[in-house]
Order: structure tokens, then sequence, then C-alpha cells
């Protein structure tokens, strides 16, 4: 049969001009240029073999289809010519030209023939094609692989995970009597260690009478994939004993194994001894240990070991510029990121998609968009990573346009987007406020893109309505996330729970809580510590203190939420007592465990204890005094009635004071009667806050009532002010399993007697009401009022709690009212106002008539 080699390349051939016969071998492309014009008219078989050598030496892929252009006119070359042709394209890098060549080929392919494609495919890492090349060549040709092609039909195997052909090509090795070979014994360990079969790898390898340095790097790397690096360290001191000295290879890979594992100290120590043991770290064993102690948090170490790597002069290679490079981003560490980023222009790998990606990560998550898309530019071979990391940079920085036109160019591109890119479009838009927009891709995700959500899909657009202020919507996606059988997880938890952190939504908690344990979900301390303070501020601190009790362990977090839900609930001795706890439990109180505990102290009236505290606090903890901690002080004074010192303990704060600050010390001239000092507060808070429309109406009032009448009327003219804050009273109330809502001014059937029980107010309280609501007194009820009194007409035979929230601080008559119908019709009142939380019981509120 004759074997016709066609042309591969459309292109019209070149002539060659034969003058005589030589053998050539040369390694540049002009040498390979004369050698082929002076070729004569009879050539050899080795001569043409010789040229294509030359064109594998010398990379030349465009001189290989010059002479396969010339063999097409040969009658019946010599299929070793073939097979060479084969392992040029291969070696090129064109394996479909070496497979066309190969077809040609039909019945005159040889086991050579068979290996050279083999080959070409196993350096491209084709394992599921080499496999399939493996059956033909067993079915079509009847040949079996000889020594030299089994161990690549065996890595095929092994890097393909395909166990039950490692198995038969095992038995036919051993049917052909081959198994005695040493290096196919070593290809067939390493084939079931990569398998993850570690007993058959070690039963071989015991086997074993010849063991040599492949033998034993392949049964440690084994054990070191499986994760018992214990005894993958055995055989490594076992083997020395056994006087086969480790190689590079074999450190290296205990070296990444223990990097993987999380054990970077251990990691550190090997490559310490290697030097001892005359084995020098390579590029692969520093970029291990950098990419070890990044991935275990070790990020500033990262950066020194490959600082250390510089200075002995160890060139990088593009998995460490990447590696490097990523934990800048991680630290955010721009000006690092940039010095390594031209460290990788000079050795030349930015364009590489691995360096790619890992710059326009750190630009994007340092804002710094523009650099991060001429990185983008540059790389020619993006891939999904590539699309993504640009896309969210766009997208979270709030340029959802340019992110938006960057996501229709990768769906015209080869590179289709999937569940990352659709999330972080969503994301991207939730957090801009853009709902409209993001629902719309959150829908169009499997309608258009045909990509299925995934819990993280969900986790976003929840987290985003939560925090733009949505709540209902947030418990809403929640509700058809689970209806749809999304399975949440321990983030969803986490996005959904501030949205129940209110006192509408008690029942809501309790929901979630039971799906938190059905999903097992809580194992996490911070879901626990979540769950508690959401239960703290949505009312129920029956459920936070059971909760809390039954924690297996508790860290600062969960004593601090305890701590501030009783304070929060005016529960002050409670709190002390649990402060005094947990101090003998041995836990260091933080700034948050001093600011809850000053205002226990407040609540309780102990103000020389609170006073230690904030002396404690920096002498014995050598924290300094914030925001938190001033406005906690001036709150136990002011609310003792000791004014004066309040007001000297503003004027000698080591920080600007803010308006809390001053808030604090205007309510305890509002309660103590102190007009002059209420002046001097308001007129502070107006200046840290110009446009609040509630400052300056209390300001009015304080001048109107102090008598001067000169400075109400300078701020009474008209001046260009953007005014925050609603003046208009709004209520919600949650009955039935409905919100209601309520706004003064409403008119409500039957309240006249609920109105009745509050009595009339004195008249002190009259002269220093400086309510928010002081239009609204003329303008009709209250918002509160009428949202108790529909709560009584709504269920007037239960013992359920009324539960309120309002926009405005509560007016006193509103606070009266509160007590009376607690203590007269023996429900239990939870409201919150702009101010705090007031638990009304049997006629007394927490607060103890202090807001």
């Amino acid at each position: 049969m004759e074997c016709s080699i066609l042309p591969v390349s459309g292109k019209p051939h070149l002539p060659i001009h034969f003058k005589h016969h030589f053998s050539v071998n040369m390694n540049v492309k002009l040498s390979l240029n004369e050698a082929m014009s002076s070729l004569g008219n009879k050539v050899s078989s080795n001569t043409y073999i010789s040229l294509l050598q030359s064109c594998i030496d010398s990379n030349s892929i465009s001189h290989g289809r010059i002479l396969h252009s010339q063999l097409s006119h040969v009658h019946n070359p010599n299929p070793f010519v073939a097979t060479k042709l084969i392992t040029m394209y291969t070696q090129c890098g064109s394996l479909d030209e070496a497979h066309k060549v190969f077809s040609q080929m039909k019945t005159q392919r040889n086991i050579f023939t068979w290996t050279a494609l083999i080959t070409g495919y196993t350096r491209a890492q084709k394992w599921d094609e080499i496999l399939n090349l493996f059956f033909s060549m067993m079915a079509d040709d009847e040949l079996v692989p000889d020594s030299f092609l089994w161990p690549k039909i065996l890595l095929a195997c092994a890097n393909f995970q395909d166990f039950k052909t490692a198995i038969s090509c095992h038995s036919i090795i051993i049917r052909t009597g081959l198994a005695s070979y040493v290096h196919l014994q070593n290809s067939i360990l390493s084939m079931y260690a990569k398998c993850g079969d570690m007993v058959s790898a070690r039963a071989i390898f015991d086997r074993m009478d010849n063991k040599n340095a492949v033998t034993w790097n392949s049964i440690i790397y084994g054990y070191c994939q499986t994760g018992n690096n214990q005894e993958a360290m055995r055989l490594f001191c076992t083997m020395q004993e056994q006087d086969v000295h480790p190689g590079l290879i074999t450190w290296n890979t205990l070296i990444a194994s223990y990097n993987q594992f999380g054990k970077c100290d251990v990691a550190m120590e090997l490559m310490k001894k290697m030097e001892t043991h005359g084995v020098a770290p390579d590029v692969f064993t520093w970029t291990s240990m950098i990419s070890g102690f990044a991935q275990n948090n070790k990020r500033n170490q990262a950066l020194q070991l490959f600082t250390e790597m510089l200075l002995l002069g160890v060139e990088p290679n593009g998995v460490t510029i990447a590696s490097a490079v990523s934990v800048c981003a991680s630290l955010k560490a721009l000006e690092r990121g940039k010095e390594i980023h031209a460290l990788g222009v000079k050795i030349g790998s930015v364009e590489n998609v691995l360096v790619g990606n890992a710059l326009i990560d750190l630009y994007s998550k340092c804002g710094n968009l523009e650099d991060g898309r001429r990185v983008f530019d540059v790389v020619s071979e993006k891939d999904c990573f590539t699309w993504n990391s640009m896309i969210a940079g766009y997208a979270l920085a709030g340029y959802c346009g340019k992110a938006y036109d960057l996501f229709k160019k990768m769906q015209e591109s080869s590179v289709q987007p999937n569940v990352v890119t659709w999330n972080a479009m969503i994301s991207g838009y939730i957090q801009k406020g853009d709902e409209d927009q993001a629902m719309d891709l959150f829908q169009k995700m499997e309608n258009e893109g045909l990509i299925k959500r995934n819990t993280a899909s969900w986790n976003s657009l929840i987290a985003g309505l939560e925090q733009n202020g949505d709540k209902d919507k947030a418990l809403r996606i929640f509700r058809q996330m689970q209806c749809l059988s999304t399975k949440p997880n321990s983030i969803t938890v986490l996005s959904v729970l501030p949205a129940c952190a209110n006192l509408l939504a008690a029942k809501k908690v309790k929901e979630i809580h039971a799906c938190v344990f059905r999903r097992n979900l809580g194992t996490g301390l911070y879901i626990k510590n979540s769950l508690i303070d959401t239960y703290t501020k949505s009312g129920d601190m029956e459920s936070a203190r059971t909760l809390f009790e039954h924690l297996s362990s508790r860290d600062i977090v969960s004593w601090n939420t305890i701590l501030a839900g009783y304070v929060l609930h005016g529960c002050p001795d409670t709190a002390i007592d649990l402060f005094d706890r947990m101090r003998l439990a041995g836990v260091k109180p933080n700034r948050g465990t001093f600011a809850s505990i000053i205002l226990a102290y407040s609540l309780a009236g102990m103000v020389e204890d609170g006073k230690r505290t904030l002396s404690i606090m920096s002498k014995d903890y050598q924290i300094l005094p914030g925001l938190e901690h001033y406005s906690a002080m001036v709150d136990l004074l002011g609310r003792s009635g000791y004014l004066e010192e309040a007001s000297e303990f503003i004027a000698d704060m080591t920080i600007e004071p803010d308006s809390t600050v001053w808030d604090k010390l205007l309510t305890a001239c509002r309660v103590h009667g102190d007009i002059r000092l209420a002046i001097r507060a308001a007129e502070h808070l107006m200046k840290l806050e110009p446009g609040n429309y509630i400052v300056y109406k209390l300001l009015l009032q304080l001048y109107d009532l102090g008598g001067r009448n000169e400075d109400a009327s300078r701020l009474r003219k008209p001046k260009k002010r953007n005014w925050s804050g609603n003046s208009i009273g709004h209520s919600w109330l949650i009955a039935k399993n409905m919100v209601h809502s309520f706004m003064t001014g409403d008119r409500l059937d039957s309240t006249s007697e609920e109105s009745r029980v509050a009595g009339p107010s004195d008249s002190r309280e009259k002269q220093l009401s400086i309510e928010e609501e002081e239009k609204e007194k003329i303008a009709g009820v209250h918002s509160e009022k009428l949202a108790m009194s529909f709560a009584l007409i709504d269920s007037p035979y239960t013992s359920q709690s009324i539960r309120i929230i309002k926009n405005m601080r509560i007016c006193r008559d509103c606070h009266k009212t509160a007590k009376i119908i607690s203590l007269k019709y023996r429900r239990e009142i939870y409201l919150y106002d702009s101010k705090r939380l007031h638990h009304f019981k049997n006629g007394k509120c927490s607060c103890r008539d202090y807001w």
C-alpha cells in the first residue's frame, strides 16, 4: 500500500531545487534556508528526517510545511519520515496538522507513529484524547503499547482520573510481561497515587526490589496528596536511611503538601533543612511557600518571603508573580503591587492570563480601575476570571454602565458569562440603589442567560435590599428562595437577620432561627451571636438569653451583644451582673463592652461606678475613650442631674464632640428644666446639623421659652436650607401578622376612650415640652396613640404585646398614655422611637421616664 502524505496547508508550496545530498543539523532558520535551497534531485529518507529535526530544533513550522509540501510529490515515502513529520507538527504546536498526517497514513501506522502522536497530546495535556487514541490503537490497529509508550497512557489515566481504564492498563502490562520494568512500576505506582488509591500504590511500592528516587517521590507524593503528611514524612526519613538522597522534587513535594494543609511553619522548617542537605530551593519552592503563607492568612510574611527570594537572586515565574500580586490585592497594598507589576513586565509575564487576572483583581480592589483596564486590554487570551474581575471592579465601584458594556462584550466573545459574572452585575446595581435593574438581571439570569442561580445570587439580592432599607422585600426574596428549594447558607442568614432586627419582625426571627436549626447552619458562633443580637433588637430578650446560656463557648461578641441587649431593654442590674460574670470567666472587655456598661451604670444611677469604669478602661486596659464612651458619660451625668458637670465634661473632651454627645446633654436639660444649657446644646446641634428641621424647630422653641426673641427672629429669617428629617410623625404597628401604618392627624373610630386615659399634662411639662412633634399637637392625635388605640380595638381580648415603631421621639403625653394603657389593659407595649426602645409594663417604662 502506498502512503500518500498530502500537504496540510492550503498555501502553494515553494519550489526546492535539489543539487546534492548531504546531512544537516542546524539550529537557526537562516542555516535551514540555505540547506533546503541546496538539496539535490535525489533525497534520502534520512535527509528528510534530518531536515525535519532541524525544523523542530529551530521551532520553524513554516519550513516544516515546505518540506511537507515537497513530500507530497514523493512516491511511496518512508513511514518513518511521516512519523517524523507528525513529531515536527506536535512539537511546533499544531496537533491538528499532526493528526491529519496521522490519519492519511492509514494501514502503515506502527507503534512509533502512535507514540509520536500520543507524545504530542501528552505535551498538550489533552488527557481524554490520549485515552481515545489508546483505545483506537488497540481496537483498530491491534497494537499494544510498548514500555516507552505505557507511561504516557498511565499518566493520562491518572490525570483524567479514569480509574477503570487504569486498572485495565495495569492488567495488560502484567499479561504482556512488562511489569518488571522499574520505570513502568514507577508509572503504575504514580498512577494509583494520583487516583487516590494508596492501598494499591503501597502494595506495588512494597513489592518493588529496586526502588530509585522516582519511586520514593511517587509514593511520598501520593501520601501528601491524600493528606497523610505523617506517613509521607516517615517515608522521607526512611528514604534517607536507605541511602537514597531526596532531590529537589522530593523536597518540593513535601513543602507544597504542608503548605496546602495549612502547616506553613513545618514547610518553612523543611525549606531551611534543604540547604543543609545540599539542595538549594528553586523558584517552585519559593512559590509554594509564598502561596502557602498567603492562603493561610499570613500575607505579610508571604510578601517578606517574596522579597527574600529576590534578594537571593531567584527569578520569579508567572505563578510567583501572580501569587505575590494576589497577596497585595488582599492587603490592598497598591504601591507594593505596582512594584511587582513592574517586575512582571521586566520578566515578560504580564500577558500571562494568571498574572493578568491577579493584576486586574489588585487594581479593582484598590479602586484603580484605569490601570486595571489597561492590564485587561493587554491580556491576549482572556478567561472567565479575567472578564469577571474587570466587570466586578466596575460594578462594585458604582460604574454599572461600564460594567454592563463589558458584560455585553463578554457575551459576544468566545468566553460566556458564568454565575459569578451575573452575581457581580446584580451586586453592583443593588449596591448603587438601582433595585429595578438588579431585579431585571436576576430574572434574566435563568431566562436569557441560561445560568442557574446559586445561593450567592440570592445572597447578593437579599443583602443589597437590606442595606438599602427595603427590609420587607429582602424577607420576601428570602421566602421565595426557600420556596424554590435553593438552600440558604450562613451568609444568607447573616444577610437576612438585620432585616428582622426590629419590633415588627419578632416572629420572623424565630422562623429564621428554625431554618438555621433545620439546615444545621448554626454551628458557627458568628451565626449564634447574630441571632442573639436580632432577638434583642426585635424585643425578645427571653429568647436571646436562652440562646446565650446554651452557647458551648462564648467570645467577646457574645458577651457584648447580650450586655447591649439588656441596656437597650432598660435592665441595668442584669447587665451589670453579666459584666461581673464575664470578667470572672476571664474574658477581657473591649471598647464595646465599656460603652454598654457605662450606659448600664447610667440607667441604674450609679454615677461613681460609671466614672470609675471610664478611668479603669484607660489605665488598666489602655483603651482610649471614643465618642461612644463620652456620650455614655454625658448620659450618666445628665440623667442624675449633674448638668454643669456634664457640660464641663464635654468641654474637657480630648476629641471634638459629635451630635450624639450634644443630644444627650439636651435631653438631660429638657428633663431637668435647664433652659440655658438646653439652648447651648441645641445651638451646637444646629451647627453640626444645619439642615436638620427637627433641631431647627427645637431651637426656636427654646429661644421662645428662654425669652430670647431676637435670636428667635434671627433664626426665623428666610435662609436657603436643605432640610432633612420628617416633621410629620409616622408609626407602624404589627397586628394579626399584618403591618399597619398611621400618620399624625389620621382619624380612627372609637379612639376617644383610649385618648382620655392619659389624663391632663402638668404645666411644667407643657412649658418644657420642646418635642419633635410640636406641630402635631395642633394637627391632631399623634401617630403612636392612634396605633395603640387600633391595637386595643383590633384585639381587645388578648394579652398579646403591642409592638410599634415610630420615626420620631415619643412625646410626654403619648408616653404617659402608653404607661396607663399597659396598666389598665394589662398589655405590654414595645415602642421604638427615634431615640430608644420603650418597654411599657404594669404602668412603668424601661426608660424610667428619661429619654
